[in-house]
């Protein structure tokens, strides 16, 4: 009898500030990647599938996405560019109130 079957792998490569496409919020992404492997006997082999994707940790929004964009952020990431300038806020949207601003806010 042979047993044969699959095992997924979840890496988390970074953590980035961008504008989440989902809420809208300037939050912080984890960039991950999910390995899926092939096992036999429980023991696992080789990769067959894998898949990078962003994860807003605001909203909890995941949006898949190709590896050569998961490479440029995270190459963005280690150069410490989070698509911010030095020193600078994360690009504001509409109606929001950075922190220390907000009259309702103690």
């Amino acid at each position: 009898m042979i047993i044969f079957g699959t095992k997924g792998y979840l890496y988390q490569l970074a953590v980035l500030t961008m504008v989440c496409g989902w809420c809208g919020n300037p939050a912080a992404h984890t960039l991950r990647k999910r390995v899926t492997k092939f096992t036999l006997f429980f023991v696992p082999l080789f990769p067959f599938s894998t898949k990078y994707a962003t994860q807003c940790t605001f909203c909890g929004g995941e949006r898949q996405i190709p590896r050569e964009e998961a490479d440029r952020l995270l190459a963005q990431a280690a150069s410490g560019q989070d698509g911010t300038a030095y020193g600078q806020a994360p690009q504001q949207q509409p109606g929001f109130t950075p922190p220390g601003q907000n009259p309702y806010q103690r």
